[in-house]
């Protein structure tokens, strides 16, 4: 009864760990890259989102979210293969992270929003490599 009980505390967080799961079970590197991107650009919209309305504990998840997930991302880069590529990525994660950190202290959604929609644009570059 334990487990039913925590699974209802928050149905949509549960609903979100179970799909993440789903879309995760089969998917291969390039995929789950996507997903990641996919993920991150989540994270910090909401980020975003409860910067503005003063919303901490929610800012504070998702930026740890964030952080993680760009933690991820630049500890899956092959530099042996990827090259100056894989370098300039390295940078953009790192750089991505301070301002994350730095825009965790303020109110400010703006910082957030726009590295956002810097990944969004990674990501959408990603998704034509991955189709060509």
């Amino acid at each position: 009864m334990a487990y039913a009980s925590v699974l209802l505390r928050d149905p949509a967080q549960t609903y979100r760990q179970i799909d993440l799961a789903g879309r995760t079970a089969n998917a291969d590197g390039p995929a789950l890259v996507q997903l990641l991107y996919e993920e991150l650009v989540q994270a910090l919209r909401v980020a975003a989102w409860a910067a503005e309305r003063k919303k901490f504990a929610v800012k504070s998840e998702r930026v740890t979210r964030a952080t993680a997930i760009l933690f991820a991302l630049e500890a899956g880069l092959d530099f042996d293969k990827g090259g100056d590529v894989s370098r300039t990525l390295a940078k953009v994660y790192a750089g991505a992270r301070k301002q994350v950190i730095e825009a965790s202290l303020g109110h400010d959604g703006a910082p957030f929003r726009d590295a956002a929609t810097t990944f969004e644009e990674i990501g959408a570059a990603w998704r034509t490599a991955r189709a060509a």
